[in-house]
């Protein structure tokens, strides 16, 4: 797959490769390669800037399927957890009765897994609070 970061590494290689043909004087070639490289870092932080920025409109989305990642993977774990434990066994009972085969058995132990992981990551956000850890932004130290 061909993204962003490999696009910046190829224009940094046909960069390089320029300067090396344009340049002949080694210390002149280092010193733009140094240039050309501290392009690249400031091009690779803009864009992980504007990621941040995109995710910040993205949490502050109302909508609760919008809002983030992770309500929406807790939204696929209820919705899991609520067809194995509630309508799985309701929809086989009925099943039986009026003759037809039972719905299939989900393999819970996965969600179950992922459940604890989001309460896991819930419960360490709320120590971090608790000890008064301010996570609002990412500090760059």
């Amino acid at each position: 797959m061909f993204g962003i970061p490999e696009a910046v590494r190829a224009v940094s290689n046909l960069a390089t490769t320029i300067i090396d043909k344009k340049f002949p004087n080694a210390t002149e070639v280092e010193k733009v390669k140094l240039a050309a490289l501290a392009a690249e870092m400031q091009n690779e932080f803009n864009l992980a800037l504007g990621q941040i920025e995109i995710n910040k409109i993205e949490a502050s989305n109302p909508s609760v399927f919008v809002s983030g990642w992770r309500p929406a993977v807790g939204w696929v774990c209820v919705i899991g957890l609520l067809y194995s434990f509630l309508l799985q066994p309701i929809l086989a009972w009925a099943s039986t009765i009026v003759g037809v085969n039972a719905p299939p058995i989900l393999e819970s132990g996965v969600i179950i897994g992922l459940v604890t992981t989001l309460l896991g990551t819930g419960v360490m956000r709320s120590y971090d609070k608790a000890q008064g850890v301010d996570t609002k932004g990412v500090s760059l130290k």
